[in-house]
């Protein structure tokens, strides 16, 4: 069914009463600065009847149009750049990497009813937060933990230039017997892909729980170290990058990257 001839685009609307540009009417709409009938409403294509009131908030302002940058707490079973390798390690820099077959994306679970209600951040959820949002801290299929999505030019070249010396930290279940001076060989003495590791910071979190901070991880790598002393790894989840953390982040919800907050 076709709109009313008398029906306009909201950011038309809204540019003829402020009389101003388009593209400023849309930014302010995109800021979800504007009602229609006291509905707030971010699309600036939302068509629009003459009856209908369509009002600018006080104190709107142009100056919070600026990129995010979004903390996911990934669940495992869903995709996120890695694909379904087994268990792989979870720093391989890559943003585009195989894919796992029916697994949703974790991208779909940026969604305003997923923002983390602990959020310290003050910024308002905005529709737009969730476009052109690109990840360069990929995590296999099974993993779980940290994802970092970000419409951010400078974060996106911090990541995509500084991953390999970006400390990760990572919490891994694992079932089995581990062998004599297996926690010693863990932190240094191992080798991967025929290369000799270097020394990495690795301890016991509880009976089954092993925590890694390590730089410069590559897919399979933890699993193989903890292969190697006996050890089988059930699950791994990643809580920090660099010098950001997951926080009180609930599985499946996500937060803003604050502004005083660097990798």
């Amino acid at each position: 069914m076709q709109n009313p001839p008398e029906h306009v685009r909201l950011a038309k609307r809204l540019a003829e009463q402020l009389n101003c540009s388009r593209t400023t009417a849309e930014q302010y709409i995109e800021g979800g600065w504007v009602s229609v009938d006291g509905r707030v409403v971010e699309a600036p294509g939302a068509r629009v009847s003459p009856g209908q009131t369509v009002a600018l908030a006080q104190g709107a302002s142009l100056l919070e149009l600026t990129p995010v940058t979004l903390l996911l707490h990934k669940p495992a079973g869903y995709e996120a750049g890695l694909g379904a390798a087994p268990l792989q390690g979870p720093g391989h820099h890559q943003s585009h990497g195989s894919r796992s077959q029916g697994a949703p994306q974790a991208v779909t679970l940026l969604r305003a009813d997923t923002h983390a209600a602990e959020d310290a951040s003050g910024i308002r959820v905005l529709q737009r937060h969730f476009r052109q949002l690109e990840c360069f801290t990929p995590l296999p299929t099974p993993a779980s933990g940290l994802v970092v999505y970000t419409q951010d030019r400078r974060v996106a070249r911090k990541l995509a230039e500084d991953i390999e010396s970006l400390e990760q930290e990572c919490i891994v279940t694992v079932s089995g017997q581990i062998a004599e001076r297996g926690l010693e060989r863990l932190c240094h003495g191992l080798s991967f892909n025929g290369r000799p590791l270097p020394p990495i910071k690795v301890s016991w979190q509880n009976e089954n729980r092993l925590r890694f901070a390590l730089k410069g991880i590559r897919p399979g790598q933890i699993p193989s170290m903890c292969e190697a002393v006996g050890l089988q790894v059930e699950a791994i989840k990643r809580i920090r990058i660099g010098r950001v953390p997951l926080a009180k982040v609930p599985e499946g919800g996500w937060r803003f990257l604050q502004g005083w907050e660097r990798f």
